[in-house]
């Protein structure tokens, strides 16, 4: 190779450094192509590109006071999909994130959250289900990846209205041989309710009372 070439070569690459950390802006933070964890974070002209931890991604519209590596949920890439590899723990899939566990539709009430690779497991209140879309414990009826007859042990009968054709929107059942709890069928879906220490369901009120001779 001749010593123009070598020179041209080198030329264009310290072209092509210089262009990959042009800040648009002398301060703030932008994507980098189409990275959806990658950033160039600009301090009064200077550029240095970053990476967010694995599991989290790039806000641009996290202001300069807040930390730009945010959850996914929060995040909208747009057409930047491209992502480091993931780097899975004994724990976590991912360093960082929420994530449910078990792997079918009645396992709905457990989830881990995971801190640097390190997984904190942790239970939905009785009757709820983890929604993997919104980081949440929410009813079990409204989480895509959940049955919530089969994980609540309860299929809604299809009672006929009193008036009317078509079946009731909203139905009370005594949880069976449990007079502490019971199920509130809503279109057709279970969803669990407990009358707390010291009261009992009434089924023929559809309440909640103190008095255990309602209860059978």
């Amino acid at each position: 190779m001749s010593k123009i070439s070598i020179v041209n070569s080198c030329l264009v690459f310290v072209v092509l450094l210089t262009q990959a950390y042009t800040c648009p802006e002398k301060n703030g933070r932008f994507p980098v192509g189409s990275s959806c964890d990658r950033y160039l974070e600009c301090i009064d002209g200077v550029g240095e590109e970053k990476l967010c931890p694995d599991g989290l991604r790039f806000n641009e519209k996290a202001s300069l006071f807040t930390y730009p590596c945010q959850y996914p949920i929060d995040v909208n890439c747009g057409g930047r999909s491209q992502l480091q590899p993931a780097n899975p723990s004994e724990d976590c899939p991912h360093q960082f994130g929420y994530f449910r566990m078990g792997n079918t539709p009645n396992e709905c009430n457990q989830f881990l959250n995971c801190v640097d690779g390190r997984g904190y497991l942790f239970e939905c209140p009785e009757g709820l289900a983890f929604s993997s879309e919104t980081y949440h414990c929410d009813w079990p009826d409204v989480v895509p990846d959940c049955d919530a007859a089969s994980y609540l042990g309860f299929k809604c009968p299809q009672d006929p209205k009193v008036e009317g054709l078509g079946f009731a929107e909203y139905r009370f059942y005594q949880k069976p041989s449990d007079c502490q709890r019971y199920f509130l069928c809503v279109n057709g879906n279970p969803r669990l309710y407990n009358c707390g220490e010291g009261n009992y369901f009434d089924s023929n009120l559809n309440t909640c009372t103190n008095e255990t001779t309602t209860c059978t």
